[in-house]
């Protein structure tokens, strides 16, 4: 049974109390990277716990934020949680409806807005969501209109304190209590608000503790970039304070190269299409390089390989090392800012090669495997000799096994109250000894290994009784430059297709290349020489799968699946019943 000590609350206070001087996180204001201590950010948390004290926000009432990472958003965070309120997030992306539900199902009081368009949605809304008391514009530059609900930052913040009461509800803060609601994505059906506790939450902390033991500590600098609405980047957050890190926030995700050279992280959560594009743009440049510089660059990969799955190095290979890394190695982990240690990696399956070679360059990375349900990992790689098959072994004090259908149970204290305000679907998602069905298809080996094979719920059956895994061949396939979205299509059918989105940096670059005449992209997509690129680029990546689970045939799609269509989870989880429905006859053309 864990102790009050692990309560986040305690823990993030207690840092900010010992290092008052020191940076706790940056942000960029004017294109500049600024600094802001952790006596001015708890100065800031603190100003906010008043003022939802004087907004009447009681213990365990709902709070919502709708906006892209920011200070501001784990400031309204931790100020909620300071006050024993429960945050609810909600993702940037999601559609005026899809809050709508939110606000609803989840009791929201306040909500906190990012952008103008955010504001705009939930002024669109605010009509039916009676409980909704106030919407808080988190940036000045946000036009409010005269609308009732609408208030600044500056004007919600603008309260008098209220001491008593505050060191009241710090008080009186336990382990039981809600700290936030987070809302699946709902690729099967409508979203769930997943009960999260401080108990929860406790346990990741110090089963992180335990896995990275020396790993984190007070001269770490984390880059955070994934939403916040995401218990991936959140729970991963917590733990950085918890260690009395640096956070570095990054509101533009399409400049994390820059923000990559600019802040040096030492470490950093993402997901695996991150480091796709990293290791196809790597190897594209290489196949384009002299003979000799690749021999250099494999060579280099050969021993980085072997350094990284060797546990006692022989002098040869030390000196080998030392050489490979000054020449190659070094020169692609400065891709990552160059002090990269260790690189916590969810959301969706990574394929081994990739792992391997992020290993073998000297970049560590830990992927794991966890949902919302379970406060993010259950299991994770180890630093040396894992088996980058696998999705790493279990966290401290986790159980897991094997049910029908293979499917992957756990138990253990990360997992989740239940389902807010759906106790039949709680009673449905759990097993009569308690363990949590999670809707994946796995299995363990006798070295601990945990492996998954697919969803459950997304397993295919064709027309000849073949079971395909869809997730495991778009994966495959999915890695290539010239591919940035794939949906497999199997159900029912006579053999394996597939909905390709180009990557269209790329393939207007080779069309450029081949002086191919396009108007636009779906002339492009449907030009001779593209398919047959394609086609070739599917044999070659396919050729390892057995003949039933390959593609047969593919439609290229002039535009990428979307979360405003539908189409995608702001987790850009594929929403397969939209897609099917979409692109109903360009499915049905690829089977006459």
């Amino acid at each position: 049974m864990l102790s009050l000590d692990f309560h986040f609350v305690n823990r993030f206070r207690h840092q900010a109390q010992q290092l008052a001087s020191q940076t706790a996180i940056r942000f960029v204001e004017n294109q500049q990277w600024i600094s802001m201590s952790w006596a001015d950010f708890q100065t800031n948390i603190n100003a906010l716990s008043h003022a939802l004290l004087a907004h009447n926000i009681g213990v365990q009432d709902k709070i919502a934020i709708f906006a892209n990472n920011m200070p501001r958003w784990t400031m309204v965070d931790f100020a909620a949680m300071q006050m024993r309120a429960v945050a609810v997030p909600i993702y940037a992306t999601n559609t005026a409806q899809q809050v709508a539900y939110i606000l609803q199902d989840g009791d929201i009081k306040i909500l906190f807005v990012g952008d103008q368009s955010q504001f705009d949605q939930a002024i669109e809304i605010a009509y039916i969501c009676p409980q909704l008391t106030k919407i808080v514009a988190m940036k000045e530059d946000i036009q409010l209109g005269d609308h009732p609900l609408a208030v600044s930052w500056a004007d919600f913040v603008a309260v008098e304190p209220s001491p008593v009461e505050f060191e009241h509800r710090l008080a009186g803060k336990q382990l039981s209590d809600l700290f936030t609601l987070i809302y699946t994505s709902g690729t099967t059906g409508e979203p769930k608000g997943v009960m999260l506790d401080y108990a929860n939450l406790a346990h990741q902390l110090d089963a992180h503790d335990q896995v990275f033991e020396g790993g984190v500590g007070r001269e770490d600098v984390s880059l955070s970039f994934l939403p916040f609405a995401h218990i991936f980047e959140r729970a991963w957050t917590a733990y950085v304070f918890h260690c009395g890190a640096t956070n570095c926030y990054l509101e533009e995700t399409n400049q994390v190269r820059e923000a990559l050279t600019a802040v040096k992280p030492t470490v950093m959560c993402a997901v695996p299409r991150f480091y796709e594009k990293i290791y196809t743009a790597v190897w594209d440049k290489v196949s384009k390089a002299p003979i000799h510089r690749r021999g250099l660059f494999h060579w280099a990969i050969r021993i980085g390989e072997r350094w990284a799955n060797t546990a006692t190095p022989s002098l040869w290979l030390k000196g080998q090392y030392h050489l490979a890394n000054k020449l190659v190695l070094s020169k692609l982990r400065a891709l990552l800012g160059g002090r990269i240690k260790m690189m916590p990696c969810g959301g969706a399956k990574l394929e081994p090669t990739i792992g391997q070679f992020f290993h073998s360059i000297g970049v560590n990375i830990k992927l794991g495997y966890g949902m919302t349900e379970t406060t993010a990992t259950v299991s994770c790689w180890e630093d040396r000799g894992f088996n980058a098959n696998s999705i790493g072994k279990l966290m401290p004090n986790m159980e897991v096994k094997i049910g029908e259908n293979n499917e992957i149970l756990v138990r253990g204290g990360s997992v989740m109250r239940g389902y807010y305000k759906k106790p039949v679907e709680t009673a449905e998602s759990f097993t009569p000894d308690g363990f949590l069905k999670t809707g994946d298809a796995g299995e363990m080996d006798s070295q601990g290994n945990l492996y998954i094979t697919d969803r459950i719920k997304e397993l295919m059956k064709t027309s000849n009784g073949k079971y395909i895994a869809p997730q495991y061949i778009e994966g495959k396939i999915g890695r290539d430059k010239f591919i940035e979205q794939i949906a497999v299509i199997a159900d029912a059918k006579k053999y394996v297709s597939a909905l390709i989105v180009p990557c269209f940096e790329q393939l207007e670059e080779y069309a450029k290349q081949l002086n191919i005449k396009y108007q636009d992209r779906m002339e492009l997509v449907r030009h001779s020489e593209i398919v047959t690129l394609f086609e070739k680029r599917l044999q070659e990546l396919q050729k390892e799968l057995p003949s039933f689970e390959q593609v047969k045939k593919f439609t290229l799609l002039p535009q990428a699946f979307t979360t405003k269509m539908g189409e995608i989870t702001p987790t850009l989880k594929l929403r397969r019943k939209v897609i099917l429905e979409r692109y109903r006859q360009q499915i049905e053309r690829m089977y006459s």
